[in-house]
Order: C-alpha cells, then structure tokens, then sequence
C-alpha cells in the first residue's frame, strides 16, 4: 500500500506541476501559454512574406505540440482575434457573435511584423528539444513587452487558477515608459467588445470589476446595445434578456440582433413601459452588467506567482533593458568581427600578400607566407592578429571577387561599420534612453494602424454602483398564510402575511419552536398549522428584533423563557429555539409586554398565577439555554 501511495502522489505531483506550467498558466516572461509559443515559433519558421493556409500551419505546429489539432486550431483562433501578432485572412469568427471560424483548410494567417518585433531574435532565444526529440523549439521568447497584460488569459490548473483581463497596447507601453523613466502609472483593463469598466476594485489585477454594456436609451420606447460588456456575447446577451422575460423580470415587446461589424441589439418596450426604468432592471437581471473577479497568477522562475500590475510592469522594463544589452552587445560582437575579415580582406588583396603563396608547395608554408605578409601591417590589424581561422578564410576568396575589388566600396564599408559600433557603444552607455526610444518605435507602429482600432481604447472607464437586484424587483406578490390547513404561499388563500418579491427569502417560525428560513419564495407549502411567526428573512430588520418564547419543559412542566436575536442561517436548514419535546406557550417580538402564567392546581396551595414582565430577563444567544420561571408547574399563559 505504501508503494502504491507514493507512487500516487508522484505522478499526481507530475502531473498537477506540467498542467501548471505546460498547458494553462502563461509565463511571465514572453507572457503565453505553450501552445501559443509553439503556433508563434511555426509561423516565424514558416515566414515568407505570404499568407498560409491554417491547416498548414497546424500541421506544422504539431511537430511541437503534443494534443492534437484541435487544440492548435482554436488556440490559433483566439490569438489571431486579439489583433495583434497575426494577420488573418478569411472567417475567423466574430468575437461579438461568438459564431465559429471556418474550417482550418479555408482560412490563412502569417505572423506580424509587430510579433517579429517583439518576439523574433533567434540569437537570444534558449531552445529545447521538442517532445519527440526531433526538433528544436523555443523555452521562452525574449519578449520586450508584458504581453501578458497586453493579451490578458485565462486558464484553470490543478489547484490554481489565473484570469489576466487584456489591456490597450499603448497604454501598456506608456507604463513601461513611465516606469523606465521613474514615473508613476496607472494601467486599468482594455476590452475588444468595449462597453464600460468599473475599476473601483481592481487592486492591481486580483480583485474585481464591473463591466456593462452600453446602452442608447435616447428614444423612451426601445433600447439598443451598442456594444457588450467583458465575456458576453451577442447570443448570450439576449438569451439573458429573455430568460428575465420569461420570469417577470422585465417586460418588452420584442429583441432583434442587427450586429454586423458593430454591436446592435434593439430591445422594444412593452406598453406602458420605458427605457429610463428598464435600464437598471436590465443591469439587474441579465448579462448587461457583470462582475469579473480577477487573479493576476503567472510563471515566474519556473513556479506559479500571484503578481500586481506595477510589478508586472517593473519586470518587463529591467527585462527590456537587459534584451536591448544583449541585442547590442551581440551585433557588436558581429560588427566587430565583420570588420575584422574585411580589414584582413583590405590588405591581403591590396597588398598583394596572395601572390606570396603561389610558389609555396604545402599548407604549411601558404600559411607561413601570408603570416610573414601581414606582418608590416599588424597595426592596422589590430591586438587580435591573424589567426589560422583568419588565414583559412583569406584563402577561400574567389579569384573572380580579388578581380573586381573595389577598394574605395570597401572603405565606406569599413568606415560604417566603424560608426555602427560608436553608436552602439553610446547606446550602451545610455541603455535607458534608448530603451525608451525603442517602445516610442513600436508605439508609432501601433499608431500606424489606427484607423483599424488597433491602438484605440475600446472599454469606458467610470465609477458606478452595482445594481442590486433588491432595489430593481417590485414587491407585487402577496404572501399568504392558511393557519387553519398549514400551508403557506402565494398561491394560497388565507390571511395576507406581507406583499414580497420573487427575491424574499421568507423566515417560518413553527408552532413546536422550529425555525426556517426558506431559499424561494414559495407558491404553495406545508409548514404546519398555528405558525407562531411568519416574515421576510431581511437581516437588517431582525436584528433589531428580540423573540421571546415561553414555553413548558416536557417532563416537568416547568415553565421557561427565552430571548434571543436571529442573526444567521442557512436556507431550508431547520433550527430549534426550545428543548426537544418542550410545549411552546407564546412567541412574541416586543421588547416590553407582561404576561400572567396560570400554574395547575395543587392542595393547600393559594397562589394560582404568576405575573412576569418579559424585559426583565436577559437576551441571549440562539444556542444558550432558557430562564426557569418558578418551579411551579404551568397551564397556560395569558399575555396583556
């Protein structure tokens, strides 16, 4: 058994940990999940200017991805709507719809040169092997800017969960600006569908918002969407809206869908109805109104990290920094190197040092020959000399290139690549500066494309109060109550308990001291006859409320009392206020009453009744026990 647990628990652990870091939490880093970095890696290694099939990317993708094309297809189609790092062609879907993209074989794609920008340096990039061993794909891309706020995500892991809202792009870069330059920010969510965000309670990106839609209520008889909020549909929405129809909940005489390109969902009001009192029941009862409760979790060093905002934004702009050295000090290296050869090529072909190897007969002397060439001209060299590398690449020059040499072509040459590395220097020196005005480069690129929304901010951001279904619902539905037959409900003829709403949740005091407090408003339930109480469950009202109950112990007869405050419950759970088997002789919710206890008749004993004033014992808790009222056993009890 033994062996069989902890074999268990390290394949769960295996498991629990490749869900977590493999499959549906993105990492901080590049800021996707490894589906999208393998999708990314495919189109980069498939890039030739053109578009390609969807299919053909997928199938290429699945040399790195190891479940199946499905998951590669819809993974690609939900990337290639945020609008960002791939360019479509054909049916991809409508995100306001929610209608599915064509199939794979009929759509195309190809990456972004804003993905190149941001993703692409083969240099930089730490590959693995793929899962079959076969190919190279990327760990991590070295990406410049927090994607992860930018696209946002969402996924479940093995108990851990992460809902990252998306963000505008240029707002995200402005932050990472401001955060180069000590600045302060503030970044707040971004969604394509628009609509309006509350922000009130974001905390950073673990907390919540609210978001809406936005409504036209400029003519009194109808409503139209014009744009939805965060997680809803057009399908959705109006489904929403007809289910609080078929509830009662709003009245209106018909919904049409006329969304194309834009949202627009006209919504036409009952008779005697209009948009100014509807609009806080549609906010109440449908998808016009939501809360979105968000977890900022990513993978950071190869383990899951609850993160904030102004942290995710102060990683990226160090990560920016040490990218941005790293891409400088490598093209230095290869400029330094380039000119290097072509100072080597300068004086092997003008110098005429290749006519020095003619009349040698082995290796060793060509080599020897060109060595003892360049010796006059080792400071133009420079300290790193000439090594046999560098004399095996002299000799590999073509005698059609020594031929056409143009020396003045090569100086220029030689005096760019001189420049190149002066500035490249500069830039080194002041990394900051030039880190900044690389994210200036990539939001004027943005820019370029915002006659196609791409830059624009689509989500309103104001400061409203959530609707509370409470506040919308009439209360038109009279509660009745049989104390005769029992039964308790709206359908039900008897005595007018209180005129409720469909949202009451309705307190049943019984006759043998039992509480309830039930989860829907009934229309027709037994609760038994003589109730002693029967109202709206509203916590703020009873607690303000003292019930006293007088009752009779069941082996003695003894007489009790009880005050106490019913403060919590759960629905349709049953609650006792007396001792099992106890009689109950009177409940009551004043705070001052007098009551007359008659007690039962004994020999030689005069005093037939006792008064007590009900204020004059002490409220306690549901749970505590009750006050003896005398030790004299009692009959009944008459209340003034």
């Amino acid at each position: 058994m033994a062996f069989i647990k902890n074999l268990f628990d390290k394949n769960f652990l295996e498991y629990a940990s490749y869900v977590i870091k493999d499959r549906a939490i993105p990492d901080l880093e590049d800021g996707l999940k490894p589906v999208q970095r393998r999708i990314l890696h495919s189109l980069f290694e498939m890039d030739d200017g053109k578009f390609h099939k969807v299919a053909n990317v997928v199938g290429h993708c699945m040399k790195y991805h190891p479940h199946g094309d499905s998951s590669i297809g819809s993974a690609l189609v939900v990337l290639a709507n945020k609008d960002l790092f791939i360019d479509r062609q054909g049916n991809f879907g409508n995100i306001f719809t929610g209608d599915e993209a064509s199939a794979a074989r009929y759509i195309e794609c190809r990456a972004t040169p804003l993905a190149k920008d941001i993703f692409y340096n083969p240099k930089l990039t730490v590959m693995t092997d793929s899962y079959d061993g076969r190919n190279k794909e990327p760990v991590l891309f070295p990406a410049k800017i927090p994607v992860v706020l930018v696209m946002g995500a969402e996924g479940i892991a093995v108990g851990m969960s992460t809902k990252i809202l998306p963000h505008n792009i240029l707002e995200v870069l402005e932050a990472e600006k401001a955060c180069l330059e000590g600045k302060p920010f503030q970044l707040y969510p971004d969604f394509p569908t628009g609509g309006i965000v509350d922000v009130s309670e974001y905390k950073e990106g673990n907390g919540k918002v609210l978001v809406r839609a936005k409504l036209d209520t400029s003519d009194p008889k109808r409503i139209i969407i014009r744009e939805l909020p965060f997680g809803s549909t057009t399908e959705s929405l109006i489904n929403s809206v007809e289910t609080a129809v078929k509830a009662g909940r709003l009245k209106i005489q018909s919904i049409n869908d006329f969304t194309t390109e834009q949202v627009e969902i006209e919504i036409r009001l009952a008779r005697g109805v209009y948009a100014e009192e509807t609009v806080n029941a549609l906010f109440a009862f449908t998808e016009c109104e939501q809360s979105i409760s968000v977890n900022l979790l990513v993978i950071q060093d190869n383990l899951p990290a609850v993160m904030t905002i102004t942290q995710v934004i102060a990683y990226h702009a160090q990560q920016l920094k040490k990218l941005l050295t790293k891409e400088l000090e490598v093209e230095k290296k290869e400029l330094q190197d380039k000119l290097h050869l072509r100072t080597l090529e300068r004086i092997f072909i003008e110098e005429q040092i290749y006519k020095a190897i003619e009349k040698m007969k082995t290796p060793e002397g060509i080599e020897k020959a060109v060595l003892q060439g360049f010796s006059p001209f080792m400071k133009d060299v420079g300290s790193r000399g000439v090594s046999p590398g560098d004399v095996d690449h002299l000799l590999r020059i073509p005698i059609r290139r020594i031929s056409l040499y143009d020396t003045a072509k090569v100086k220029t040459e030689l005096l760019e690549i001189t420049a190149r590395i002066k500035e490249i220097n500069k830039h080194l020196k002041k990394i900051v500066p030039y880190a900044v005005s690389f994210l200036e480069g990539i939001m004027a690129k943005v820019r370029v494309n915002e006659e196609l929304a791409k830059g624009q901010r689509k989500t309103e951001v104001h400061s409203f109060a959530k609707v509370a279904v409470k506040e919308v619902v009439k209360k038109d539905r009279d509660l009745k109550y049989d104390p005769v037959q029992g039964y308790l409900g709206t359908a039900v003829g008897g005595e007018l308990i209180a005129t409720v709403s469909p949202f009451d949740r309705i307190l049943i005091l019984r006759h043998n001291g039992t509480y309830t407090v039930m989860a829907e408003l009934p229309e027709k339930t037994f609760i038994g006859p003589g109730a002693w109480w029967i109202g709206v469950a509203d916590k703020e009202a009873l607690a303000a409320l003292v019930f006293t109950v007088i009752y009779k112990e069941e082996k003695t007869g003894y007489p009790w009392i009880k005050r106490c405050i019913i403060e919590g419950w759960i629905m349709n759970k049953e609650y006792a206020l007396v001792p099992e088997g106890a009689v109950v002789l009177h409940v009551d919710t004043r705070q001052h009453f007098t009551f007359t206890a008659y007690y039962a008749p004994k020999p030689r004993i005069r005093i037939t009744k006792g008064s007590f004033k009900a204020e004059e014992y002490p409220i306690k808790g549901l749970k505590a026990g009750g006050i003896k009222l005398t030790d004299r056993v009692i009959e009944r009890v008459e209340v003034k």
